[in-house]
């Protein structure tokens, strides 16, 4: 199976490039954000903060439930059945702690619940930017996919409501933050805090494939980490539901952890989430070397990445174990064909040989590595990645937590917005 890294060019590049991420982690309890490729759909070479649909004519007709088109109708108010109808409870039940960081379309809040005594993040999207931007369908089929979704190394949705103005979708708060600020710390870990990750990674793959689900942004920024350093794979903003022989065609995810068929604009499938596992095992190990660096830096445009992808020999360094190359040539396969895509494959790699995929035997001991590193002095700093408090500043929190739970009219601007199902 597909033998594409090369391990003797000695190619340079550029530092990635970076700007704010879609997706929502829960890390320090003020204010944080990840930056280094942002969450898009492309439907033509775009800019790298552009997010757009893809125009119905580049799609091919067979997957006609991937883009609707727009609807034809646009609804006197905005109900999504998928989202009971509540009020934002009240400051006797929970009580704001600030904020988490900045999603795309919305803040993310950190709360506690004063009965339970317990921590969530609350994702707030509110209503008008939904409609904006075209993310309905994909809001919807977010909480449809992360109620099915109970597994250990998996961010599990606690609940999910909406109110007049706002759709409001809660998890656990994960303080230890995500995978990508201990890279930014560590620059490069062993093969053995590797192999832990892969394992609980690939394992989370395993379940979401077996259940249909593509995540489709399968990246260090998505990995948050329990209080004992294992790995949560979270935001399933960009997933989609497959049929068994289905296929996508949407370009869509982060853009350095594209696989060529997606960047091609597929057809495309389930591998495509074991190629973006690839990119982020070879940037984990690689970065002594090349610190702090993706084997195929960003492009400002898919096409001119897919022609880099393609063309690309994926260099590792010789000191790694013949395991590990094996493991990324498998991964990194250009053909979705010959590459390793399901977890009873990737269990059977020599990298693997005596490691359990039993979920309570690895997360038996803590990651000391996380740990360790949490206690860092730049930890906040680097989880913070520069995002300024400015953004929060007008924020309402009061709007929110005296919402009413009633149906909303849309208003004047938004009479005559087109509402396009984003990202299928």
């Amino acid at each position: 199976m597909g033998s594409e890294i090369s391990k003797n060019s000695k190619r340079e590049e550029p530092a990635a490039q970076r700007r704010l991420s879609h997706g929502f982690l829960s890390n320090m309890g003020v204010t944080i954000t990840h930056r280094l490729g942002h969450s898009v759909v492309f439907s033509r070479p775009v800019g790298l903060n552009d997010t757009l649909p893809v125009p119905k004519h580049l799609l091919p007709s067979e997957d006609a439930s991937e883009t609707s088109g727009k609807l034809r109708t646009h609804p006197a108010f905005v109900f999504l059945p998928e989202f009971p109808q509540r009020t934002f409870p009240g400051q006797d039940h929970f009580q704001i702690l600030g904020f988490i960081a900045k999603g795309s379309y919305g803040p993310i809040l950190k709360v506690m619940d004063i009965f339970k005594e317990k921590t969530y993040a609350v994702k707030v999207l509110p209503k008008s930017e939904v409609l904006k931007h075209g993310v309905l369908q994909q809001s919807k089929e977010e909480v449809i996919i992360q109620r099915q979704l109970k597994h250990p190394f998996i961010h599990n949705l606690q609940d999910c409501w909406q109110t007049q103005h706002h759709l409001f979708i809660m998890f656990d708060y994960c303080s230890v933050g995500d995978l990508y600020t201990y890279w930014l710390l560590r620059s490069q870990f062993g093969e053995d805090e590797v192999r832990l990750f892969a394992a609980e990674l690939g394992s989370a793959l395993g379940f979401l494939h077996d259940l249909g689900i593509m995540h489709r942004d399968v990246k260090m920024e998505n990995i948050l980490l329990s209080d004992r350093g294992h790995l949560r794979l979270s935001d399933f903003g960009l997933s989609r539901r497959l049929k068994r022989g289905g296929r996508a065609f949407t370009i869509c995810g982060t853009i350095q952890y594209m696989a060529p068929e997606v960047l091609s604009g597929g057809p495309y499938n389930h591998a495509a989430d074991w190629w973006s596992l690839g990119i982020m095992l070879f940037s984990l190990v690689t970065g002594e070397v090349r610190p702090h660096k993706f084997p195929v830096p960003a492009e400002p445009d898919h096409s001119t990445m897919l022609n880099k992808v393609r063309y690309f020999p994926y260099v590792l360094p010789k000191t790694f174990s013949s395991a590990l190359i094996l493991l990324l040539n498998e991964l990194l396969c250009k053909n979705p064909a010959n590459r390793l895509r399901n977890l009873e494959c990737f269990k059977m790699q020599a990298f693997f040989r005596g490691t359990s995929f039993d979920s309570l035997i690895l997360q038996k001991t803590p990651v000391d590595v996380i740990l360790k590193l949490r206690a860092h002095p730049d930890w906040a700093v680097k989880a913070m990645r520069g995002l300024s408090l400015a953004y929060f500043d007008n924020f309402d929190c009061d709007q929110i937590l005296h919402s009413p739970a009633t149906p909303t009219e849309l208003s004047p601007a938004l009479t005559n917005v087109d509402l396009r199902p984003a990202a299928e």
